[in-house]
């Protein structure tokens, strides 16, 4: 396709979007369960496009960690299936009044939650963000042009097709759902160029794929950036149970935007905690990025850490490790590599954790918990978007309502100015 067939694929998925904009709540509940119904349906096929996806990727050298992401299972489609039933569930924020409030001269004012109209999402590797950000949008009454990754190509086609399928069905036009057919980037560049179409695009991925996408953008931008997320073990930390949670944050699934990247400890309980960090973690596969302090600590698995270390988003079983003066060297760590995405301190005093939740600047920041719960499904939004890392408009997990806006609405009795 060239540049002028791209624009009108995208004129014409804005087109739709106004009409999504004014579904009824059950023409989306019936594209939903649809969906969802198709999903299930259609696995198979699924699967076999998913399967070609992979066999590429390991060809052309793709990384483990991106192969886990592109990878879909029967498990992983079910989930999507549940997802689309969950959001279908949930109350349409679309057309719903926040504080009412009656002016002195008697005007009623108050906001109304609308759609942010056409969205653009540009994501890499995980094929399942097809199925989230439109589930997502159609809830919130929006139109959705989706640009995945060259590596899920066949798989984003075939869950796209399923969603349009429902669409349709229910009396929707398809293109309100709209997959790019080209993995051309030339074509990410005439979208980002279509301001005047697109009302906000969200990238999703590496860090040069949001560098390029805000570089190039004429839209406002959600940032959806890198995870370089911290524990900090305080010397007041129970230390069972900070050993648990450092493990599921590292070691459940190493290869996500939640996963700990760098833990921190207080010097008063290093040599503790620490050699049972390495025999722990060790025994599942992490290997050691560690300061001077730590290295004699964590054994055989760990090597020096470098300056590239700290503030890298591994995503691999690979963890930086320093050792700390205290609460404030930690918060200063973190406010110099941190990436603003989950923040966590393992603490049983009671004013250092607050004072870590008033301070430490993140999307989510943490108390005795792991990073990986900065999850919109376990913070009870149902599917996400994904994780802003952004504070305007959206800070963290994006929902439904994360995907509105509001505009305010006057209701008077003929009041005129004085």
């Amino acid at each position: 396709m060239d540049a002028g067939q791209i624009a009108e694929f995208i004129r014409q998925a804005k087109t739709a979007s106004l009409e999504v904009a004014n579904a009824s709540g059950e023409q989306k509940h019936q594209v939903l369960t649809g969906l969802a119904q198709g999903l299930r349906r259609e696995a198979a096929h699924i699967l076999e496009a998913n399967a070609r996806d992979i066999a590429k990727a390991e060809e052309n050298g793709l990384d483990a960690a991106r192969i886990d992401r592109l990878r879909l299972t029967e498990a992983g489609i079910e989930a999507m299936a549940q997802a689309c039933g969950h959001v279908a569930d949930m109350d349409d924020p679309v057309g719903s009044i926040e504080s009412m409030q009656k002016r002195p001269n008697g005007l009623l004012v108050g906001q109304m939650r609308i759609p942010l109209g056409l969205v653009a999402m540009i994501y890499e590797s995980r094929p399942n963000v097809t199925i989230d950000a439109g589930i997502l949008c159609l809830k919130a009454g929006n139109g959705v042009v989706l640009r995945g990754g060259s590596e899920a190509f066949f798989s984003n086609q075939a869950l796209a097709s399923v969603f349009q399928e429902a669409l349709q069905a229910a009396g929707l036009p398809p293109a309100a759902i709209s997959l790019l057919p080209t993995t051309d980037r030339a074509a990410v560049q005439t979208l980002l160029q279509m301001g005047d179409v697109v009302d906000v695009v969200i990238p999703r991925g590496g860090e040069g794929l949001i560098k390029a996408v805000t570089e190039q953008a004429t839209m406002p931008v959600l940032k959806h950036f890198k995870g370089v997320c911290h524990i900090y073990v305080d010397d007041t930390a129970e230390l069972d149970a900070a050993l648990d949670i450092v493990e599921n944050a590292k070691v459940q699934r190493p290869g996500v935007c939640n996963a700990l990247e760098c833990l921190l400890v207080h010097k008063d309980v290093a040599e503790r905690f620490l050699p049972a960090v390495a025999q722990r973690l060790g025994a599942a596969g992490v290997k050691f990025r560690a300061c001077a302090a730590s290295l004699p600590l964590l054994g055989e698995l760990a090597q020096a850490a470098n300056d590239q270390d700290w503030g890298r988003e591994f995503l691999d079983l690979i963890l930086a490790v320093k050792v700390v003066e205290d609460q404030d060297a930690a918060q200063a760590h973190i406010r110099q590599y941190g990436s603003n995405h989950s923040e966590a301190i393992l603490a049983t005093d009671h004013n250092r954790a607050m004072r870590f939740l008033r301070e430490v600047d993140a999307s989510a920041v943490l108390v005795n918990a792991s990073t990986r719960f900065n999850d919109g499904g376990e913070l009870g939004l149902g599917a996400e978007i994904g994780i802003s890392t952004s504070k305007l408009h959206a800070y963290g997990p994006m929902g439904v309502h994360e995907l509105t806006s509001r505009k305010f609405v006057l209701l008077g009795q003929g009041q005129v100015r004085s």
